[in-house]
């Protein structure tokens, strides 16, 4: 067992005792129905029981319990640190230190972490030791996975109450995205080709809020522009992605135009909540009559019916009050363009 794996052990709560988890069970039972995060738990708790009627396998148990006491441990870790923006940033552990790259990777980290993000990476070596000893180890989370190779901790995060080791892919890549405001892609093997493709997916989809995606290579380095050209040809020219889905990603030869895309992005647009069926774009600044006229025009298609709308927050959005003033576009979003919609984000940013 690795020393994160030990250390993650020697962190972990002690376990209840039986007439301890009677009186949390009873707590949570006697909880006011209108009390949304008792409601969860308890529907929780009923799955857990179902586990049990279901009579599964071992292993099946031994899954599901390593799963949830991941998740659970990260959940924990990043919550002291939810209102700073973080970055998830992939990339070879084979990248030595006099590589380009590695040291782009540095100075990235080290340029967005003055402008407020944290940085996540993998923990291990190459870009990923780039990147947190560019950004710091106060400014740094490491989701570090168990392998048998390649995979220790690196110095800077090692030890540190913010690294976190897990067993599962699954479970590790949705912490990578979930907590993150943006993606920095970097050079890198089957990992970072497997992990980009997952973020360009949700992008696509929808299944993650919109983001910015900056895929970063070394001046003389033409690692991303042939990874493009292979997505042009293979994936667009078949007709297996729309034109649009292109606009998820951005590639850029300097640190400086990587940090300038991300603070792009969140130059107006804020953030999104969809409520029934609409959602509200939040954003930092409104917009003009005028404007928003034009994005009627252009981004119609976006539509199931009725118009842009320029408003304050609706009802149902007052449970967060520190978003409560900001201005909102709402709109009746088809749920089907996640690419279109990442181009309308683009021209409010550019208004």
């Amino acid at each position: 067992m690795n020393t994160s794996s030990k250390s993650q052990q020697t962190r972990s709560r002690p376990a209840l005792s039986k007439d301890e988890v009677l009186q949390q069970i009873g707590t949570l039972l006697e909880s006011p129905e209108d009390d949304l995060h008792a409601a969860l738990m308890k529907e929780l708790l009923t799955g857990l029981l179902k586990f049990h009627d279901a009579r599964l396998d071992l292993l099946d148990l031994k899954i599901v319990n390593r799963a949830v006491k991941e998740l659970r441990h990260a959940f924990g870790v990043f919550h002291g640190y939810r209102n700073r923006q973080k970055i998830s940033i992939f990339g070879s552990a084979r990248t030595p230190s006099d590589d380009p790259n590695y040291q782009l990777a540095y100075r990235f980290a080290q340029s967005i972490v003055e402008q407020g993000f944290m940085v996540i990476t993998g923990g291990a070596d190459g870009i990923m030791r780039a990147a947190q000893e560019g950004a710091g180890r106060e400014n740094s989370f490491g989701v570090n996975i168990m392998l048998p190779f390649e995979q220790g901790p690196n110095p800077t995060i090692a030890d540190d109450s913010k690294l976190i080791t897990f067993k599962y892919f699954f479970t590790r890549k949705l912490i990578f995205q979930k907590e993150a405001n943006a993606i920095a892609l970097f050079p890198g093997g089957f990992g970072t080709h497997d992990e980009g493709f997952e973020i360009l997916t949700l992008a696509q989809t929808g299944k993650s809020d919109p983001q910015p995606i900056v895929c970063l290579q070394a001046p003389g380095c033409d690692y991303w522009d042939d990874w493009s050209a292979f997505v042009t040809k293979q994936l667009l020219k078949r007709k297996l992605i729309n034109e649009e889905d292109l606009s998820l990603f951005t590639i850029v030869n300097s640190a400086d135009a990587a940090v300038d895309d991300i603070l792009r992005f969140y130059r107006r647009y804020h953030s999104i909540r969809f409520v029934g069926r609409q959602m509200a774009m939040r954003l930092k600044k409104t917009i003009s009559a005028e404007q928003l006229d034009q994005v009627q025009i252009r981004f119609g298609d976006l539509l199931t019916e009725g118009r842009f709308e320029l408003r304050g927050p609706l009802e149902e959005e007052l449970d967060e009050p520190a978003f409560r003033d900001l201005p909102r576009l709402v709109f009746s979003f088809n749920r089907r363009s996640a690419s279109r919609l990442r181009q309308l984000i683009n021209h409010l940013n550019e208004l």
